[in-house]
């Protein structure tokens, strides 16, 4: 029986062949490289002071919102937080008078 180049059915006559992809380079899987990003990822926040808020917004919304994020040149994240600390010290300064 011929070896053909298209012949995938034979599994064993291509055992040897190295298929095209990219190389393996960390012995995690990805889902255990995903826990373990995530894990320094909440690290990195907590050293810089930053705490998780999570919130849900309809699509228009966050449309606006990115599209002002793209304008000013920030992240949506940032954005949100400029949003929302303008708004604390609006309503800070009310309370005073």
């Amino acid at each position: 029986m011929a070896k053909e180049q298209t012949d995938r059915t034979t599994l064993d006559l291509f055992a040897n062949e190295r298929r095209p992809g990219r190389p393996k380079t960390n012995p995690l899987s990805r889902d255990e490289q995903l826990r373990v990003n995530k894990r320094n990822q909440l690290k990195r926040d907590k050293v810089r002071g930053l705490k998780r808020v999570e919130l849900k917004l309809n699509a228009e919304a966050v449309d606006a919102l990115n599209a002002l994020a793209d304008a000013r040149e920030m992240s949506r994240s940032e954005l949100i937080e400029e949003m929302l600390l303008a708004q604390l010290n609006a309503l800070n300064g009310q309370e005073i008078l």
